[in-house]
């Protein structure tokens, strides 16, 4: 029976197809898997930033048939004629393209954006989306500042909107079985969670001149907020991750994956305290700012959890390049994205050594769980019931935060107290002064 666009919108959540998860086939293959739905029965859909892990989230949309891509919006000209081409692979109608992104939200056929802006640019798109009325997909992590996610999460609540932020882990079904084992309490009392990104991939950022942008890039627009500096392709596509204008290095980018699934584990939200050592100590001259090599201690109420990462380093804890230790009296499980294992602690009972907890088999991941995040975040729209979402507002705040206390801490080079009643730091202005979002070139801090 055919239901009509509104009907569409408020119908109940589609049931996941299957116990795997669906990886990001070509184009041409996406294109072929697409069934004939009528316009008005699919959520239509505009990308923001329209690189990187936006394109991804895209795709993964529109592996959905009942997802339409009406609109693009993007400051540079050759990544919206690629992706316009790309989408009109896919589904055979081409979508309205901006350089400025506020003319997208114009339209009011729009119900849902992905936002995969860089991160300086998360807080702004998000605000202006939900006053819009639509729903977001927000990449990770949340915003570029502490201040900005409150913001954020204050946004979601007064426009009643559905915003998933992108960490995709949360909709992983080995994540959910190993925190399932880890709630059970049969690792024993968790004293430690250590938490790791080891990025042997990463090479030095050479030192490259400023220049003028490409042709075809709006240039003051990419700067948006975030203070005004001649171009410099470093700064540009991807290595933004690695200026503090931005981004949080990999304290936010790889932390804030990591580190949600970690507290989730453990019930918990906040830090009583944050101390962190660190520097560029792998590639001391490139052009990079954020630390290459860091390690932050966070406090909570019955453990520690200890964040550590590094660049030209595969060599992570466990034999792992990343993932996350739960150790307890009783065994360690540690979790990544290939999936997670049991390491038994042993005891001498009659004089045989026997381990403390019966064993259990490597359990291996399941496919690609980027499909199941953003049909979660379709289904909560068609239900309209932000409750169903994996990873909401309010989580990815969580995650965001706690990383961006990690960098606090780095740049005070000083053991910080967190006040969780008052949101802020315990007498310590300076760790105050760096929870604040500042806003440049006659942009203003969105008011909520």
């Amino acid at each position: 029976m055919k239901t009509s666009r509104r009907n569409f919108l408020r119908n109940s959540a589609m049931t996941a197809t299957g116990a795997g998860l669906i990886s990001l086939p070509s184009l041409e293959a996406i294109a072929s898997q697409r069934k004939t739905i009528s316009p008005n029965d699919k959520l239509q859909v505009g990308l923001i930033g329209c690189n990187g892990m936006g394109w991804s989230d895209l795709r993964s949309h529109l592996l959905m048939s009942d997802v339409e891509c009406v609109a693009l919006a993007d400051v540079d000209q050759s990544v919206l004629d690629k992706r316009a081409a790309d989408v009109q692979v896919m589904q055979k109608n081409k979508p309205l393209l901006f350089k400025d992104y506020r003319k997208l939200l114009e339209h009011k056929d729009i119900d849902a954006v992905i936002i995969g802006t860089p991160d300086h640019w998360h807080c702004m798109a998000m605000i202006d989306s939900v006053s819009a009325g639509k729903h977001v997909y927000v990449e990770k992590p949340l915003a570029n500042s502490i201040e900005e996610c409150n913001l954020m999460l204050a946004a979601a609540k007064k426009y009643n909107k559905i915003v998933q932020v992108g960490q995709w882990q949360r909709s992983g079904s080995h994540y959910e079985k190993a925190i399932e084992y880890i709630r059970s309490g049969k690792l024993g009392n968790i004293r430690l969670v250590k938490v790791w990104a080891y990025q042997g991939w990463m090479n030095p950022v050479p030192v490259l001149p400023d220049s003028a942008p490409p042709a075809g890039v709006d240039y003051d627009m990419w700067l948006g907020p975030a203070p005004k500096r001649p171009f410099n392709p470093n700064r540009f596509h991807f290595n933004f991750r690695w200026f503090w204008d931005y981004a949080g290095g990999l304290m936010t980018d790889w932390g804030v994956h990591e580190i949600d699934i970690a507290l989730y584990a453990m019930n918990a939200k906040a830090p009583k305290s944050v101390m962190a050592s660190g520097g560029k100590l792998a590639y001391p001259d490139d052009a990079s700012e954020t630390p290459d090599t860091l390690q932050a201690v966070y406090e909570y109420d019955g453990f520690n959890m200890l964040w550590e990462h590094a660049t030209g380093i595969d060599g992570g804890n466990y034999g792992r390049t990343e993932g996350i230790a739960f150790i307890g009296n009783n065994a360690t499980l540690v979790l990544n994205r290939d999936g997670w294992s049991l390491l038994p602690e042993t005891q001498t009972k009659n004089g045989i050594k026997v381990y403390k907890v019966d064993s259990i088999p490597n359990q291996a991941r399941n496919g690609d769980y980027l499909n199941e995040h953003t049909k979660n975040f379709v289904n909560a729209i068609k239900a309209n019931d932000a409750s169903l979402l994996k990873c909401g507002i309010e989580t990815g705040s969580i995650a965001a935060i706690n990383a961006h206390m990690g960098n606090i801490a780095y740049k005070t080079g000083r053991k910080v107290y967190w006040d969780t009643a008052a949101k802020g730091f315990k007498n310590d202005a300076q760790a105050n002064a760096l929870i604040a979002a500042h806003y440049h070139n006659g942009w203003k801090l969105p008011v909520v």
